[in-house]
């Protein structure tokens, strides 16, 4: 064992007691890590690497992971058409894994013997950490002093107070955790199952009203160009979408959903381009794959998502998922074409070579090419027979 720690750090009120905590307190060697996923300019990360050397660390690391999200990730959860419980796409909770992994690695490379985050006791995160920490860290102890201690906002505040720590220990009126696949916005409003977040609370404002219109390319299930704009790394795609598309307003809700430990939690958000990706790529799918991909898709890919939610992305299982649901995208390519407008946006159509709905073998309705009526007749009473016979078995009086 050695004195050394990496704490998780993003340099809000929780790590910041964590570091002078585990350091005067319980006299630990602190290494401070923060992992970018896509939420943080170069500027905020050097303000968040100067504060941590005020407290005094012994070290301050930042680790851009944005890629690594999305391949790791994100691919699986365009992939899956993942929203959790129809409207969540897991900004939060898939971020949150990408970023233990990486803590973790960090561990390792550092050989610390005490790994910490500022977790509370009382949401998901405390969960995804630990579960994280206790795969790939075997023997490394895990410390969580907020959870621990069971503190109070007010408790930490004047800790540091009485430590000599200066920053603005106002709290705002909403949090924001922003990162590539979207931002979350808590406040007094989710707290409770009744009211709305007002629009001054998005942080985003609508400044764009004029209608648009897009036309996103995929390449085998991921987004390739946008207006013919080609991409070396859909990560760039991504964020020149959420650049368009995010002043229009778009992909704001309020996602209510079963937190791990067991209690109902809401949270709004803001995603414009994971919304419309997902939607677009939905679409391209149901044109290019059969009945029973989608079926099937729909199945594990639900799973999939609501593993990730709770903390299991290590799960073997996941891998197991992965390579199906990537399996599926080979004939996942094509044009999709979306409408913006204030609060909302249209799926036009698509054009794929890959398309199913090809007027080759006849059109839904009107006409059919590649059977007769005679076909259908003998078809139906078949395919029907079952049902048939098990309604005559059991007629009334038989």
């Amino acid at each position: 064992m050695n004195n050394k720690a990496v704490l998780a750090y993003s340099g809000g009120l929780d790590t910041t007691y964590c570091a002078i905590y585990l350091r005067k307190i319980k006299g630990l060697e602190v290494h401070a890590l923060t992992v970018n996923t896509g939420g943080f300019s170069e500027e905020e990360i050097r303000q968040i690497g100067q504060r941590a050397k005020q407290l005094g660390v012994s070290s301050f690391t930042s680790v851009d992971v944005t890629r690594e999200y999305y391949e790791s990730c994100i691919r699986y959860l365009i992939f899956g058409n993942v929203l959790k419980n129809a409207t969540y796409p897991l900004s939060v909770s898939a971020e949150r894994m990408v970023q233990a992994i990486a803590v973790a690695k960090h561990v390792q490379q550092t050989g610390a013997s005490y790994v910490a985050h500022g977790s509370t006791g009382a949401g998901n995160d405390q969960v995804r950490f630990d579960m994280v920490f206790q795969s790939m860290l075997p023997g490394v102890e895990i410390l969580t002093p907020i959870r621990d201690l069971r503190l109070s906002r007010e408790q930490e505040i004047e800790f540091l107070k009485e430590n000599g720590v200066d920053m603005n220990f106002t709290k705002a009126q909403y949090s924001i955790n922003k990162g590539l696949w979207g931002t979350s916005v808590g406040g007094k409003e989710t707290l409770h199952s009744k009211d709305y977040l007002p629009e001054e609370a998005w942080p985003t404002p609508v400044t764009e009203t004029v209608p648009r219109n897009l036309e996103l390319e995929f390449v085998k299930g991921e987004l390739s160009a946008i207006n013919g704009q080609s991409f070396s790394h859909p990560v760039e795609a991504i964020q020149r979408l959420q650049a368009i598309a995010q002043p229009y307003g778009l992909g704001r809700d309020i996602h209510v959903g079963d937190t791990v430990i067991g209690i109902k939690g809401r949270v709004g958000f803001e995603a414009a381009a994971p919304l419309i990706i997902i939607k677009a790529h939905h679409l391209l799918e149901k044109h290019t794959l059969t009945k029973w991909q989608l079926f099937w898709k729909d199945q594990l890919s639900k799973w999939d998502g609501n593993w990730l939610h709770e903390g299991q992305m290590l799960d073997p299982t996941m891998r197991n998922i992965e390579k199906f649901l990537e399996d599926t995208q080979a004939t996942v390519s094509g044009k999709v074409f979306v409408t913006l407008q204030p609060y909302r946006f249209t799926l036009t159509g698509i054009e794929s070579k890959h398309d199913l709905m090809s007027s080759k073998f006849g059109s839904y309705g009107e006409m059919n090419k590649g059977w007769s009526g005679e076909d259908v007749k003998g078809f139906a009473k078949i395919f029907g027979n079952q049902t048939a016979i098990y309604h005559k078995v059991n007629e009334p009086g038989s």
